[in-house]
């Protein structure tokens, strides 16, 4: 007699996410996650699990040079991005080394 054994698991799910300058999509993981918080900041978050509005981008220098340099970013986290959070994203995204 042949029960369906336990053995026989489904692959894992994994979250697919879309980068907002490129438009592909990726595995959540492969992108890094900026968020406009309660008091209308905006800033990367490392966790992928801060409170606020969220938008992905790849972890290379084309993709956060476009966010930042046209309105891609402001767009998807539907906000203007202050001048010095401006300047802490660009410092972020000098720091990212090409994959």
């Amino acid at each position: 007699m042949s029960v369906k054994s336990a053995k026989q698991q489904r692959p894992r799910h994994v979250p697919q996410r879309t980068c907002v300058a490129c438009r592909s999509t990726e595995a959540k993981r492969g992108l890094v996650r900026v968020v406009r918080g309660a008091s209308g900041t905006v800033e990367v978050d490392e966790t992928g699990k801060k409170a606020g509005r969220g938008a992905y981008l790849h972890k290379s220098k084309e993709c956060w040079d476009k966010a930042l340099r046209g309105k891609v970013l402001e767009y998807a986290l539907k906000t203007a991005i202050a001048a010095e959070d401006k300047a802490a994203l660009q410092a972020y995204g000098e720091g990212i080394a090409d994959e």
